[in-house]
């Protein structure tokens, strides 16, 4: 059986989907869409902004989005038997599902970049990778961080070895010393401009409620292996409500992929731009094969 996955904020690139434009209608046809549903030329950016112009929020996410759609449009008999995304990439895996209009979807991924960028400004802070420590460890010591009166909890269930925190500037600094000391091999702090996937987002998950709850939602033609509890999903509310709690729960991408495993995945093919994903999964599951979609 065939998984596809789509990828989240950190793939983007200066020239990403400019090929796709150029080589195929179908996707030049989406991306002038988003450009006069955003009310902006994103393609602009996407072909040739700068990489500070590519790392804002309101641009990364629909940027990163808007390719993987457009790549999975041009695909030629694209028929997955599951998807899931790693966070943003919940929503291109969606409209894969045809869960989500393409159009539905790109309003909301928009919305949801406003809304998380207005919770950074409201509630700074920022995220670290920890390498090589075992979760438990990571989330008790982050558990007594808190407990201590600065945010810090685990955002990215990546891989084995590999696990994002999130929290207050404060709540990240002490993760890191406490982490390394405790055994963690690497407490790297990311370039990144908020808490995501933390108590912090609470802001942003209320703004984005009011938007999902306005929007279509139908019933997959295939399971999506939704963020929040790593389990396949086709019911629109199931998948409504799972799109708001994400925000401020963790992304369990290791046992997202266990699972599609254990359902029956036996190939795993990234759709959008980079092969984070494709890393990601070899440390999962090796047994399984991965490859980038190609037109």
């Amino acid at each position: 059986m065939k998984a596809i996955i789509f990828p989240g904020q950190g793939s983007q690139f200066s020239g990403m989907g400019r090929d796709l434009y150029e080589q195929h209608t179908v996707a030049k046809r989406l991306m002038d869409q988003a450009n006069d549903i955003l009310g902006f030329s994103l393609t602009d950016i996407m072909f040739s902004g700068s990489e500070e112009d590519l790392r804002r929020t309101d641009v990364t996410q629909p940027a990163i989005f808007l390719h993987s759609v457009a790549l999975a449009a041009v695909l030629p008999d694209f028929r997955p038997d599951m998807v899931a995304g790693h966070s943003l990439g919940e929503f291109s895996a969606l409209v894969a599902a045809k869960v989500l209009r393409f159009e539905d979807a790109l309003r909301l991924v928009a919305q949801r970049a406003q809304a998380m960028q207005a919770a950074c400004l409201e509630q700074p802070g920022t995220m670290a990778a920890i390498l090589a420590l075992d979760d438990d460890t990571t989330a008790r010591i982050c558990q007594e961080i808190t407990d201590g009166g600065h945010v810090v909890v685990a955002a990215n269930y990546n891989c084995p070895g590999q696990l994002v925190v999130s929290g207050s500037q404060r709540g990240i600094e002490l993760a890191c010393e406490q982490l390394k000391a405790a055994g963690a091999k690497r407490a790297l702090p990311l370039p990144v401009g908020g808490a995501f996937h933390s108590p912090l987002m609470k802001s942003a998950e209320t703004a984005l409620a009011e938007a999902i709850a306005t929007t279509i939602f139908s019933a997959g033609i295939c399971p999506v292996y939704q963020n929040v509890d790593a389990a396949p999903h086709t019911n629109p509310d199931e998948i409504r409500e799972n799109l708001v709690r994400q925000l401020t729960a963790p992304v369990r991408w290791t046992q997202s992929v266990q699972r599609m495993v254990q359902d029956g995945a036996t190939e795993f093919v990234e759709c959008g731009p980079g092969k984070v994903l494709q890393g990601l999964v070899k440390k999962i599951a090796p047994e399984a094969a991965v490859s980038s979609a190609t037109v």
